[in-house]
């Protein structure tokens, strides 16, 4: 028979062992499809794990971070190049692993902790029609140069943003030592740049590396051969208290990012974008194919 004192001892840990699982975890996201995908994820394996999770997806990047750094959410995926640049206003031209350095320093000072960069690198990439890329014999942006400094029959679509940033298009020419006149580009939605490439409106365009659109719609990313694109290398991000209360978070989301590359995601986005999967089934079968539950 257990004494009073032992039975008050044995209930007060079954508490305290019942309340560290049932501990809420907020998890944000931005508001589009791979990272509707990820915070669905994200919240599926921390709930096959013994956590409650609340998923705050859908948010926009600034109000994402500000919201991490409020304290308001616990744990999403963000870009290394998207801290660097945005958050942190670093303009140095760094490489990948030295991105990811970084910005897992800066951020340590804000109480945000970078857990294990994945092999996904969403990324801006210039993108044609395979079939023609093959037949104009373009593969990388230096050649897509050439191309333009030769024959000069080429025309792009892109969103408004990336045609003025300072880290856009004028400083991409720079850089490749091509011009393309103004009525060369054509300035539309994110969107609607891969229906143009896809319907012939335009012969390249400017996609993110890991869109879904770019397999489903047989177009090939050239290759940035000087280097000119920042890393948007994907990870988890999570803030140091948590960690500090559930070191078992890190291990769950570490896992989760090793089996993350560009090819994953851009089939997992398809699945939603081109057949209209559900977020929360793809995310799922994504879970179940890696042996996370």
């Amino acid at each position: 028979m257990f004494s009073n004192f032992a039975k008050s001892a044995f209930a007060g840990a079954l508490l305290l062992a019942g309340a560290a699982q049932a501990d809420e975890i907020v998890v944000g996201g931005k508001n589009f499809t791979e990272q509707q995908l990820l915070t669905s994820m994200t919240v599926q394996l921390l709930e096959a794990n013994g956590f409650e999770a609340d998923n705050r997806g859908g948010m926009g990047s600034a109000a994402v971070r500000q919201a991490m750094e409020n304290g308001q959410i616990d744990v999403y995926w963000e870009y290394t190049g998207t801290s660097l640049i945005t958050y942190n206003k670093v303009e140095e031209k760094l490489n990948a692993d030295d991105t990811y350095a970084r910005v897992k320093e800066l951020d340590a000072e804000k109480g945000i902790v970078w857990l294990d960069a994945s092999a996904a690198n969403n990324t801006y990439a210039l993108a044609m029609r395979k079939a023609q890329a093959e037949e104009l014999g373009i593969k990388t942006l230096s050649d897509l140069a050439a191309r333009i400094n030769g024959e000069n029959d080429l025309t792009l679509a892109s969103n408004a943003e990336w045609y003025a940033r300072p880290d856009g298009l004028k400083p991409l020419q720079e850089t490749y030592g091509f011009e393309l006149s103004r009525d060369q580009v054509s300035r539309m939605d994110s969107g609607l740049v891969y229906e143009a490439l896809k319907n012939g409106d335009v012969e390249v365009g400017l996609v993110f590396a890991t869109d879904g659109r770019i397999p489903a719609f047989d177009f090939v990313t050239l290759q940035d051969d000087k280097g000119y694109f920042p890393a948007y290398a994907l990870a988890p991000v999570v803030r140091d208290e948590i960690l500090e209360a559930h070191p078992e978070i890190g291990d769950l989301l570490n896992n989760m990012s090793s089996k993350l590359d560009d090819e994953t995601m851009a089939r997992l986005n398809a699945r939603v974008d081109v057949e209209r999967v559900s977020v929360e089934n793809v995310a799922a079968e994504f879970l179940a194919e890696a042996g996370m539950m």
